[in-house]
């Protein structure tokens, strides 16, 4: 296996620290690189995983309803699309927008180039016609940048927020309101409270995808970092708490054992059993997501839900 060592990283760092710390963690946003992206998309097709579809569904049914939203009086806007991931639910609206002659423009923002560009690449092949501008760029950096111009119509979809604590989604939104103009619109996703089994499955999919997405952390740290990992001594492991609507995914050294990060420098204990915390999915009530917009700077304009009600795509307004 190729192994390439970056010891001056944000990943080194955070591994460092996760692993160090007790109990142990580390952020699920390095579950991403090539591989991590391909299984993702997997699992966003998997028969399990409800959130992809559910909100597919409303964007289709409500496409029409939210063009006569984000342009009402007749004004023109930006579509700022952020954490695009491969577009599906957002080309659903640039189809239909642009049918529909609205005078809009597509903003996609990421802190990654290769992630911008390559959205941008698929859609001008699929749109020609479309006006479209990647942004590299930290979210409330390039909503400041934007305010004032036109309307801001700021995408956050697929649940993202779920992937915060509680107070840090809070916190998150209030800065981008902050940073928002009054008068923009927020279209934000939240998966909600449900049969428990139906959730836990979603994180659990019986052909093993979600575990190798998981597992996909080891992997990267053994490549990138010079780790010593042997994966089939670790399980992925799930959990969810009806009560406080929170997902959490595990993962869980199956025997006592040190691993070696040669970047590190180190070598990392485990106990038998020991478990590395990786990530949250929160689910809501309404009543949570009214809440949070009242605390955080927004007025919800009204929700959307697909048939089962599984899921809400709410439409805030910057106060």
């Amino acid at each position: 296996m190729e192994t390439t060592v970056t010891t001056n990283s944000s990943f080194a760092d955070d591994v460092r620290e996760g692993l160090t710390a007790s109990p142990k963690h580390v952020s699920s946003k390095y579950f991403y690189d090539q591989q991590g992206d391909q299984l993702f998309q997997q699992i966003m097709h998997l028969k399990e995983y409800y959130l992809t579809d559910c909100e597919l569904e409303i964007f289709q049914t409500q496409k029409e309803t939210w063009l006569d939203l984000f342009r009402e009086h007749g004004s023109a806007f930006s579509l700022v699309d952020f954490g695009a991931g491969d577009g599906l639910k957002t080309k659903v609206l640039l189809e239909h927008f642009l049918q529909a002659n609205a005078n809009f423009r597509y903003l996609p923002v990421d802190i990654s180039a290769n992630a911008v560009d390559g959205l941008v690449a698929d859609v001008k092949q699929a749109f020609p016609a479309l006006r479209v501008e990647g942004m590299r760029s930290e979210y409330f950096a390039a909503l400041r940048s934007l305010s004032g111009q036109q309307r801001n119509v700021i995408l956050f979809l697929g649940s993202n927020i779920g992937n915060f604590s509680h107070p840090e989604a809070i916190a998150f939104l209030r800065q981008l309101a902050d940073s928002a103009s009054k008068g923009d619109l927020l279209l934000i996703g939240f998966d909600l409270k449900k049969d428990p089994a139906v959730i836990l499955d979603a994180y659990n999919d019986a052909s093993g995808v979600t575990r190798a997405f998981n597992l996909n952390l080891l992997r990267r740290i053994n490549r990138e970092l010079g780790g010593h990992f042997d994966l089939q001594t670790f399980m992925h492991y799930p959990t969810y708490d009806p009560m406080t609507g929170e997902a959490r995914s595990y993962l869980v050294s199956t025997q006592a054992q040190r691993v070696r990060i040669e970047a590190l420098e180190t070598e990392i204990e485990f106990d038998a059993w020991e478990a590395i915390y990786t990530e949250t999915s929160q689910k809501y009530t309404l009543q949570e997501v009214e809440h949070m917009a009242k605390v955080s700077g927004f007025q919800v304009r009204r929700h959307f839900f697909d048939q089962r009600g599984y899921f809400v795509d709410s439409v805030w307004e910057v106060l």
